[in-house]
């Protein structure tokens, strides 16, 4: 596939390498206005985009990507308030979306589990659960998309839990999740459910940023030729 890459920062370059490992050939990286002056006419001729940019530009990116009828598989999260607006736009368009809060394989099962402990946690009232994510200190948006993946679920599935806030709290209908921003940490996310007896613990650590980028190629090889919008789990329904 011909590949235009939106952000090209750490994310981007690693995007590049596993590309390029997998026959795949990059054809322009985007990282700010000018790059899209200069590099328009290349763009255009993609096959796909991957975009790990930021939370400003990649509604953007989107929408860019719409006009020239490229699908894009966009792993930058803080954009979701506009989610249902751009679904909708993608389905009447017939144009093709990927998104996923994260990318690695290992998160999306750890999803899945977290899915099922919360489910099972309602018969236990005496434990209550939060949330703690550590990230690198380049992370522009907190908390992270993954961690509010996972507050999504807790609170799909545990009648308690309302809704989340990433400030300390005692109502016993919010999901407290902790945002902590230090080094050059890939990812770390915990679900912790305390009582006074013993602590149950879920957590998920991200041992290189080449999990991500990984995911995003395989999303992208199988993204291409689709329409519609689609994540991870679409994937992973496929290999059951």
């Amino acid at each position: 596939m011909k590949i235009s890459i939106l952000g090209y920062g750490k994310m981007g370059k690693e995007i590049e390498k596993i590309a390029l490992e997998h026959s795949h050939k990059i054809l322009t990286k985007i990282d700010n206005p000018e790059d899209w002056r200069k590099n328009i006419s290349l763009f255009k001729k993609s096959d796909i985009a991957i975009d790990f940019s930021t939370p400003q530009t990649a509604i953007p990116n989107i929408y860019k990507c719409f006009e020239y009828n490229i699908p894009i598989v966009i792993g930058t999260t803080g954009w979701y308030e506009k989610f249902e607006e751009i679904k909708k736009f993608t389905i009447n368009n017939n144009k093709a979306l990927f998104y996923a809060s994260n990318f690695s394989i290992g998160v999306n099962i750890f999803f899945k589990i977290n899915n099922i402990l919360a489910k099972i946690m309602n018969g236990h009232k005496e434990y209550n659960v939060k949330i703690q994510e550590t990230h690198h200190i380049h992370k522009l948006d907190a908390p992270s998309g993954t961690a509010i993946t996972l507050a999504n679920g807790i609170i799909e599935n545990l009648d308690n839990k309302k809704s989340w806030t990433n400030n300390k709290t005692n109502k016993n209908e919010e999901l407290e999740i902790t945002s902590i921003r230090k080094g050059e940490i890939s990812g770390i996310h915990s679900v912790e459910y305390d009582s006074d007896f013993d602590t149950i613990e879920l957590k998920h650590s991200a041992k290189s940023r080449k999990a991500f980028a990984m995911g995003a190629i395989i999303a992208a090889e199988w993204l291409y030729g689709k329409k519609g919008v689609f994540n991870m789990n679409d994937i992973l329904s496929e290999n059951k």
